[in-house]
C-alpha cells in the first residue's frame, strides 16, 4: 500500500511534465502580452513624424505626446501591483490587457493633439498595470535560482514588440499612414484575453499564500520600508528611475534624432529595428547570465556596455555606425532593465511582491516621463542629437552605483 503523500515514479514524471507545461504556458502568454506592450510603447515614437505633420506639432508638443503614455504607466503600475496582491496576478493582467487594447484602438481615432494626450495617458494606465503582474507571474512560475532567466524570457517580448512597430513604420507608404499601427496594437491584446482566461494559471505562490484566491496585503509602508527592505527599496527605485530615463529617451526620440542626423525614413526604421533586436538579445542573454554568474560581474559589465554604446551612438558618423551603435545600446539598456526587473522580484516575498514591484515600476516611470521631456527641452534649446545622447551618460553612472549596492543586500526567502 502506497504511503500517504508519496507518489510512484510514473506519477512523479507526470507531475514534473505538468509543472514544466505550466511554466511554458505562463512564460509564453506573458511573452505575448509583453510583445504587444512593447509594440504599443514604441508606436508613438514610430508614428510621431507623421502625427507631427498631421496635427502641426512642435518639438515640445511631441515630447509631451511621448511622455503622456509613460505618465499613465505610473499610477497604473502602482495600482496594478497593489491590486495583484489582493485579488491575484491573473485577474489584474486580464483587466490591464483589455484596457490598453481598447485605448490603443482609441488612439487611432483621435483627431486633435489634446485628445491624443488624454488617450495616451489612459493607455499608459493599462500598460502600467500589466507589467508588475507579468514580472510577478514570470518570477513565481520558476524556482528562485531561475528567476533571472524567466523574467528575461518574458521581458524580451517588449523590444521584439518594438521590432514589429518599427517594421510597420518601414513598410508603411505615404506620410499619412500612422493609425494602423495602433489598430494592430489594440486588437492583439483583445484577441489574447480569452486565451489568458482559458489557459493562464494563477501564480502557485500567490495561490498558496492567499485564501480562496484573495488576501489582504500589509500596509504599503510596511511592505516597502519594513524590516531590512528600506534601503533595498530606495536602491531599486534609484536604479529604475535612472535607467528608465535613458531607456525611454531612446525609445521615444531615437527615430527623430536619427532623422535629424540626415537618415532617410527607411534607414531610421532599420536603426530602430536593430535597437530592438539588440534589446531582445540583451534581455535574454544578460538575464541568463544573472542566474549563472556572480551578479556583481554581470551588472558591472552591463553598465559599462550602456555607457560605451551611448558614447558610440553620440559620435557615430553614418548609417552603418549608427545601426551598430543602436544595436549595442539596445542590448545593454534594455537588457539592463530586464535584470533590474528580475532583481526587484527577488527582494519582496510573495505576499507583497506585487506591491513592491509595482511601486518600483511606478517610481521608474517618473524617469520614463522625465527622459523624453528633458530630451525635448534640450532639442528645443538647439542642442544637437550628439549632446542629447551624451547627456544620458551621467544618469547611467548613478544607476550603476545604486544597482551594484543593491545586489549586496539580503533577498527574500521565497
Amino acid at each position: 500500500m502506497k504511503a500517504l503523500g508519496t507518489s510512484s515514479p510514473g506519477e512523479g514524471a507526470s507531475s514534473g511534465a505538468a509543472a514544466r507545461s505550466g511554466v511554458a504556458i505562463t512564460l509564453g502568454l506573458c511573452f505575448a502580452i509583453a510583445l504587444l506592450e512593447g509594440l504599443d510603447l514604441q508606436s508613438v515614437g514610430v508614428a510621431a513624424p507623421r502625427m507631427a505633420r498631421e496635427f502641426g506639432l512642435s518639438v515640445g508638443q511631441m515630447g509631451l505626446a511621448f511622455s503622456a503614455g509613460t505618465f499613465g504607466l505610473l499610477p497604473g503600475a502602482m495600482f496594478g501591483g497593489r491590486l495583484a496582491d489582493r485579488i491575484g496576478r491573473k485577474r489584474v493582467l486580464v483587466m490591464s490587457a483589455c484596457l490598453f487594447g481598447l485605448l490603443s484602438i482609441a488612439t487611432a481615432l483621435v483627431s486633435d493633439f489634446h485628445t491624443l494626450v488624454i488617450v495616451r495617458v489612459l493607455t499608459g494606465i493599462g500598460l502600467g498595470g500589466a507589467l508588475p503582474n507579468l514580472i510577478a507571474l514570470s518570477s513565481e512560475a520558476v524556482p528562485p535560482k531561475s528567476r533571472g532567466t524567466a523574467v528575461s524570457v518574458m521581458y524580451c517580448g517588449i523590444p521584439f514588440g518594438g521590432v514589429i512597430a518599427s517594421a510597420i513604420g518601414v513598410v508603411s507608404a505615404g506620410d499619412a499612414d500612422w493609425r494602423h499601427i495602433f489598430y494592430v496594437g489594440g486588437v492583439g491584446p483583445l484577441i489574447l484575453v480569452p486565451l489568458l482566461l482559458a489557459f493562464l494559471p494563477e501564480s502557485r505562490a500567490f495561490a498558496k499564500a492567499s485564501h480562496d484566491g484573495s488576501m489582504k496585503p500589509a500596509p504599503v509602508g510596511d511592505i516597502l520600508f519594513g524590516g531590512t527592505r528600506g534601503l533595498s527599496t530606495v536602491q531599486i527605485w534609484v536604479s529604475y528611475f535612472c535607467t528608465l530615463i535613458v531607456l525611454y529617451f531612446l525609445l521615444n526620440w531615437l527615430p527623430s534624432l536619427m532623422a535629424a542626423r540626415g537618415l532617410a525614413r527607411a534607414e531610421v526604421g532599420y536603426v530602430q529595428i536593430f535597437f530592438n533586436v539588440g534589446g531582445g538579445i540583451g534581455a535574454l542573454c544578460i538575464g541568463m547570465l544573472m542566474d549563472r554568474m556572480k551578479a556583481g560581474i554581470v551588472v558591472t559589465g552591463m553598465y559599462i556596455g550602456i555607457i560605451a554604446s551611448l558614447a558610440a551612438l553620440s559620435v557615430a558618423p553614418g548609417f552603418t555606425a549608427l545601426t551598430v551603435s543602436a544595436f549595442f545600446a539596445g542590448m545593454f539598456v534594455v537588457g539592463g532593465q530586464s535584470v533590474l526587473y528580475a532583481l526587484s522580484a527577488a527582494f519582496y516575498p510573495t505576499a507583497m511582491r506585487g506591491t513592491g514591484v509595482g511601486a518600483a515600476v511606478a517610481v521608474g516611470r517618473i524617469g520614463s516621463v522625465i527622459g523624453p521631456l528633458a530630451a525635448g527641452q534640450l532639442l528645443a534649446m538647439g542642442r544637437s542629437s550628439s549632446v542629447v545622447i551624451g547627456a544620458s551618460i551621467p544618469v547611467t553612472l548613478i544607476a550603476a552605483v545604486a544597482a551594484l549596492l543593491l545586489i549586496k543586500r539580503p533577498r527574500a526567502n521565497d
